[in-house]
């Protein structure tokens, strides 16, 4: 198991109830300074992982997400992120199912209309087309806020502006 795999299992066991380093670091076969490291790392990445004098806990103020199946026009791509934006949402990646290569991602992280322009304009540089346009412009976004309120106000605007597809 390389640390990546550990990492992702060890953010799978945490719960309410506390896990301490030194258990952790005998499950999986390592030093417990190597799970505080862990720990560490996950915590960059966004997980809302809690210290106690007990052991770790998974926080309460996790990051809630949601994936949205879409399709529009590169000139609607604009709209869509607004409409991700302004609502609270952080576009955090973009993904196609293609039927040859598979599915086929990529990371965004857009999360204010600044961030969203600066991606419109790399696009509209000429270098780089849209992921969409390898599946006749259908593709999914993962979304992420701080509430499942947030994300219902995000898919009633996706759905709003004729973006939303049923997903099968």
């Amino acid at each position: 198991m390389n640390g990546e795999e550990r990492r992702r299992e060890i953010a799978a066991r945490m719960g309410a109830e506390p896990v301490s380093a030194t258990s952790l670091a005998e499950k999986f076969g390592v030093s417990r300074q190597v799970i505080v490291q862990d720990i560490a790392l996950l915590r960059a990445e966004g997980e809302k992982i809690i210290s106690t004098n007990r052991g770790y806990i998974a926080g309460t103020d996790a990051k809630r997400t949601r994936v949205f199946k879409v399709r529009h026009s590169d000139a609607d791509t604009q709209a869509e992120l607004f409409a991700v934006v302004d609502e609270g949402g952080c576009v955090e990646n973009v993904f196609v199912h293609h039927k040859v290569y598979g599915t086929l991602s990529a990371e965004m992280g857009i999360d204010s209309r600044v961030k969203a322009l600066a991606f419109i304009d790399k696009i509209a540089s000429g270098k780089s087309t849209l992921l969409k346009n390898v599946t006749s412009g259908y593709h999914y976004h993962t979304v992420g806020a701080e509430s499942e309120e947030v994300l219902d106000a995000i898919e009633r605007k996706l759905g709003a502006l004729g973006f939303l597809v049923e997903r099968q």
